[in-house]
């Protein structure tokens, strides 16, 4: 049984993805680009939620990797770090934030158009090929 106000659904992607989303090489690949900016959650020493901006260019930032530590979901840090991505977008002067979403998590696609986000109509494929194939929807807020 949840608490009131609180889901039970997963806010993860185990249950579509066997395998790392992100390897090691990706992230260390993200950390040396001078157009991302990786903000941070801590709780004391243990990180606890992140979330990566791209500058893609002078107007478009795209946005990333927002996660939040599972024993921690559904409490408003998810919201906090994608205020302060939109924030630090707008403070590089960028109009627009995009990001992908796996097509088949409409929860999460729900809760991103609840915050602004839209999706344009643009689908993406998933990086790596499966089997059934995996795509991304594309949403945008204007910031």
């Amino acid at each position: 049984m949840s608490a009131p106000g609180f889901s039970t659904q997963s806010n993860h992607e185990a249950d579509i993805l066997d395998d790392e989303r992100t390897s090691r090489e990706e992230l260390d690949a993200l950390l040396a680009d001078p157009a991302v900016t990786i903000l941070t959650a801590r709780d004391g020493e243990r990180l606890i939620g992140c979330v990566a901006v791209t500058c893609k260019d002078d107007t478009l930032a795209y946005l990333g990797m927002l996660c939040v530590s599972p024993d921690l979901q559904s409490g408003g840090l998810g919201r906090l770090l994608l205020d302060a991505a939109e924030h630090c977008a707008r403070e590089q002067g960028i109009a627009a934030m995009e990001m992908t979403v796996i097509d088949s998590r409409e929860s999460l696609i729900a809760w991103y158009e609840r915050r602004g986000y839209r999706r344009t109509g643009e689908t993406r494929p998933f990086p790596v090929l499966r089997d059934p194939p995996i795509t991304f929807a594309v949403l945008e807020k204007p910031l």
